[in-house]
């Protein structure tokens, strides 16, 4: 049966059968891992709201640990190289801890947007790699913005190509294209 001159829902891609059940916005997002389950890639403000939160509670936790490292040194007296590797130490150690409590995908700010990061080769949760993950969320992507920022101002070259290895997932809009029968 056709609806309008449609083909029916089953037939088709999963992004044309996204667009029939879910509409445009929503199919334009549907993309497959790569074993071919469908899923719907969260959308540009959800990812970026998300980023923002972990980027705060990362600023957060930085602060934190200065506070911290201030109380050590009026009570030890630290020197100043102590000091610096220290705070060196802080921006890299803070992420990494916070990663450390999301290995499910669902760190405040995934939790917050309704999204979950994911592998790109089958979907599955980022487990013990959650730790390098929001290092790079946190701390190498704004230097590498900066960068980038500081490479078009300056005449620089294009960025090299890179593989996409984790993908931020809709995961309500992913539970509806599963529960229509709109996986594969």
């Amino acid at each position: 049966m056709t609806v309008q001159g449609r083909s029916p829902v089953r037939h088709g891609s999963a992004k044309d059968r996204a667009e029939q059940v879910f509409g445009p916005r929503t199919a334009k997002r549907v993309a497959t891992f790569g074993d071919g389950m469908s899923y719907v890639e969260a959308g540009f403000w959800a990812q970026s709201f998300a980023w923002l939160v972990d980027f705060v509670v990362f600023v957060l936790g930085v602060g934190v640990g200065v506070i911290v490292l201030a109380l050590v040194d009026l009570s030890v007296n630290l020197d100043n190289g102590v000091i610096a590797l220290a705070v060196l130490a802080i921006l890299f150690v803070v992420p990494l801890l916070y990663g450390l409590c999301f290995g499910n995908g669902r760190a405040l700010g995934a939790v917050l947007t309704g999204t979950r990061l994911t592998r790109v080769a089958d979907g599955g949760r980022i487990g013990k790699k959650a730790p390098w993950a929001m290092l790079i969320r946190t701390v190498l992507m704004p230097l590498l913005l900066v960068a980038v920022l500081a490479a078009a101002f300056t005449g620089g070259g294009t960025a090299p190509g890179g593989s996409l290895v984790r993908v931020s997932v809709d995961v309500r809009a992913t539970r509806r294209l599963r529960e229509a029968g709109i996986t594969r």
